[in-house]
């Protein structure tokens, strides 16, 4: 049960709220999810609109990496919601099977070289706050400045919205793959 009422339509809200929660529905379908929560600040979730839209749709990083952190950040963190809707997503994006379960179940076997840079860059990140000058100086290689700080950014709104639904417990998705913790 979560620890703030879930707002899942604009119907629950009014004025500039109700506004904010419209526009984040066309652009999203739905409050699921953090924005069900978030739009108890209206301002805050239409900020973070913006930023999640830039974050996962925009930009020249590509998707599939950014699904890779997703996971780690999920899986880390121990947030239902997002590691549910992230294993669709990385359905969707070619990500093997093999390699969900190794993040889910937290080893590196059968974890194709150039998906397992980006997946121990971000365990790196977020479990130690740094990365080692070895991987960093690779990933820059890469990527280049602008997308190895487009990456950083990404672990960066995961954690945020990985902190979000743990901090409320939100519920995830029950059709969603769950995280045994």
């Amino acid at each position: 049960m979560a620890h703030v009422p879930v707002l899942k339509s604009p119907d629950h809200l009014t004025g500039e709220a109700r506004t904010i929660a419209e526009k984040i529905v066309d652009t999203r379908n739905s409050l699921e999810g953090p924005f069900s929560v978030w739009m108890h600040a209206p301002e805050w979730a239409e900020r973070v609109a913006h930023l999640g839209t830039l974050v996962r749709w925009e930009g020249t990083l590509e998707l599939r990496i950014r699904t890779l952190a997703a996971l780690v950040v999920g899986r880390h963190f121990q947030a239902q919601y997002v590691w549910g809707i992230q294993g669709v997503i990385g359905a969707e994006r070619n990500v093997p099977r093999s390699t969900i379960d190794a993040i889910r179940d937290g080893h590196s076997d059968g974890i194709p070289p150039e998906d397992l840079q980006i997946i121990d860059f971000t365990r790196q990140l977020i479990r130690a706050n740094r990365v080692d000058e070895r991987l960093a100086h690779g990933v820059m290689e890469r990527l280049g400045a602008d997308k190895y700080v487009q990456l950083t950014t990404c672990i960066g709104y995961y954690a945020m919205l990985a902190m979000t639904v743990n901090g409320v417990e939100l519920e995830p998705n029950p059709n969603h793959e769950s995280l045994k913790v």
